[in-house]
């Protein structure tokens, strides 16, 4: 059988396209599963979540969701505070390091302390992302990007519902 250069193009393509699928339909489960993997100082069983929090909650912080952008009050909240993992109450952000970035959800330059969140590369939209979360709980927060104010040049743009705060 004799292959024209158009067919042999075509060819190398599905090929391609074939070898890139496994990875390709990879992307997007793998953050879940890496922070169970993980040990955190506070654990439950997954049927102890889902009664702890409420739907909106569980899917966020558990399931890795992300809310409608100006859906959530606390992208409005102005007093000075402290922000907290609705999952387990640990102290995430502080209102000194909030900021307005436009985006629409709560985003902050850097987190209350060096221990109070952790990160992991996410893949969920097939380009890796920083995922951020509660470093004692696991709690998807969000995500972390490179386009925040000085002086992190940081933007931690945080779900509403994953968090509580407690105003000062």
């Amino acid at each position: 059988m004799q292959f024209n250069l158009s067919s042999r193009r075509s060819f190398i393509a599905a090929t391609g396209l074939a070898a890139a699928m496994p990875l390709l339909a990879s992307c997007g489960g793998g953050v879940v599963e890496a922070r169970k993997e993980r040990q955190f100082r506070i654990t439950r069983t997954d049927a102890e979540w889902r009664r702890q929090l409420t739907r909106s909650e569980y899917r966020i912080l558990r399931e890795a969701g992300t809310e409608r952008s100006y859906s959530s009050p606390l992208n409005d909240e102005k007093r000075r505070g402290t922000f907290t993992c609705a999952g387990c109450g640990n102290r995430l952000y502080s209102s000194a390091h909030k900021y307005d970035s436009g985006t629409g959800w709560p985003s902050f330059w850097q987190p209350i302390d060096s221990g109070a969140v952790g990160t992991s590369v996410d893949y969920k939209i097939g380009v890796p992302r920083t995922e951020v979360h509660c470093a004692d709980c696991g709690g998807h927060l969000g995500h972390i990007f490179g386009d925040g104010p000085r002086p992190t040049g940081k933007r931690h743009c945080i779900n509403g519902v994953a968090m509580d705060f407690i105003p000062t």
